[in-house]
């Protein structure tokens, strides 16, 4: 074909002892934009790795997926020197220097440059560090590197993922006109609603192998499509029972159910000089399940920071936690205890080694991996939680070689294995498809009507919440917020 850039032929790849990816003929050319679409754990990765490892030329290829965005970030904490600094703090590689690179730019490159900060809203932030954004614009920048290089195959991995409204439409904009016919896309998507315009091409992934293929329009008019699009959801009847004894790390005296979960008062907060936070108050009452929605970097992840003991901020400011000031002598360990955390921090944490019992298991000591001695009972109740996600067949798998999606519903097992009294969900459908968000929500639903943990949910995506929220936090760019009561 003229114009292609690589193909694909009669390929057999192990990828486990027990799982092989097969491709029977695929291939790109210039001037097709596809989307492989799939569930998770369905291959959709793992093709696109096969076909970057043949194209021949690394000039000609970029990706942004969010396994680059763990990379990137922690390249850049292994070169945090901060505190050898005599003002305790490193800025790291910064917007400027990650789109850029080494090399100073020419006039040309300048100028592709200073459109990309344009179209896709970075200018205010070329000078900051990386390890100071959010997860949404931190995929911001990797796209405006990738796109800075003018690749012939840029490869997509759920673009727009962990973004705001905004960004959303400027990242769909941005690439809609980068897609033409001296260039080709590889997309690769889980939902219906996130294939890009501008796509022409369709193939369609499950157990691992496409299964159909060919101009889009042809291909979603066929039947596997819609099953593919349309699975129905089977929620589970009830959820695991927490331990009927006290874990031995968790022995914290009993929480008065006449308390406020915490409160905060007046709380500042933020990072360089960076104010997010402005005399923040809110109070977290018996029965409320709050959602928590705003742009990219307007403080969210700051906020659940100061409440779960991440952020030593907290200590010196009016800020009480299940009944007890925050420096009154708990350690982070006695509030650790009662959190459990979905989150894009934590799941960039997770390194190779672990599998994923032991994950699971590692959410009753609040630590990343497993260090301490677990019994049994430990151990079977990771196992229940992992059947109720229906992916107890994972249980001896390595959780790094699981998918991304995968991995998520891995991360929420952990953070309910203890029956925490809140859990923490920053965006916990991030990566998920359509069956799997709608299986997340409505068990996180099933939580809120039959357990006594309180659920605090982050979502930047318009139709994503739980049934169960009744209070909203809406935060606004300029650091404004309200706090409003909603009807179950």
């Amino acid at each position: 074909m003229s114009g292609e850039l690589l193909r694909v032929h009669n390929v057999l790849c192990r990828i486990s002892s027990r799982r092989m990816l097969r491709v029977d003929d695929f291939a790109l050319a210039l001037g097709q934009h596809w989307c492989v679409f799939g569930g998770n754990g369905a291959g959709k990765s793992l093709l696109a790795q096969l076909l970057c490892r043949n194209l021949v030329s690394g000039q000609d290829l970029q990706v942004v997926s969010f396994e680059e965005q763990q990379q990137v970030w922690a390249l850049d904490n292994r070169h945090d020197i901060s505190e050898y600094s005599a003002t305790a703090l490193d800025q790291g590689t910064t917007v400027a220097r990650l789109i850029l690179g080494e090399m100073p730019p020419d006039a040309d490159g300048i100028a592709r440059y200073e459109a990309l900060l344009v179209a896709l809203d970075l200018h205010t932030l070329q000078q900051r560090g990386i390890r100071y954004l959010s997860s949404g614009q931190v995929r911001k920048a990797l796209l405006a590197k990738a796109l800075y290089r003018r690749p012939r195959l840029l490869v997509l991995d759920d673009p727009l993922e962990s973004v705001d409204r905004d960004s959303r439409q400027r990242i769909a904009a941005v690439l809609q006109q980068w897609m033409g016919p001296d260039t080709c896309t590889l997309l690769l998507s889980r939902r219906q609603r996130d294939i890009l315009p501008g796509i022409t091409h369709l193939a369609l992934m499950e157990n691992l192998r496409v299964v159909e293929q060919g101009p889009l329009q042809e291909v979603q008019a066929g039947a596997t499509w819609q099953r593919l699009a349309q699975r129905e959801v089977v929620l589970p009847a009830s959820l695991p029972p927490a331990l009927s004894r006290p874990h031995r790390h968790a022995a914290l005296t009993e929480l008065d159910p006449e308390q406020p979960l915490f409160e905060l008062q007046d709380v500042d907060a933020g990072y360089q000089g960076h104010l997010v936070l402005k005399q923040f108050s809110w109070t977290l009452r018996r029965g409320q399940h709050t959602l928590i929605e705003g742009p990219n970097g307007c403080g969210k992840s700051t906020l659940l920071s100061l409440i779960n003991g991440e952020n030593h901020k907290a200590y010196g400011q009016d800020v009480t936690l299940f009944g007890r000031r925050r420096g009154s002598g708990e350690t982070v360990w006695d509030v650790k205890a009662r959190f459990g955390t979905v989150s894009n921090e934590l799941h960039n944490k997770y390194v190779k080694g672990w599998k994923v019992l032991e994950v699971v298991v590692s959410g009753f000591f609040a630590s990343v991996g497993l260090y301490d001695d677990s019994g049994a009972s430990e151990r079977n109740a990771a196992l229940d939680w992992l059947h109720t996600f229906l992916i107890a067949e994972l249980a001896g798998e390595y959780y790094h070689e699981l998918s991304f999606g995968q991995q998520r519903l891995v991360l929420l097992a952990r953070a309910m294995v203890k029956h925490p009294a809140i859990l923490i969900l920053d965006e916990p459908c991030v990566g998920l498809d359509d069956y799997y968000r709608a299986l997340i929500l409505g068990t996180v639903d099933l939580i809120a009507a039959t357990t006594a943990t309180q659920i605090i949910y982050v979502s930047h995506t318009d139709d994503e919440r739980p049934a169960c929220i009744n209070q909203h936090i809406r935060f606004s760019a300029l650091g404004h917020y309200t706090i409003s009561a909603l009807r179950i």
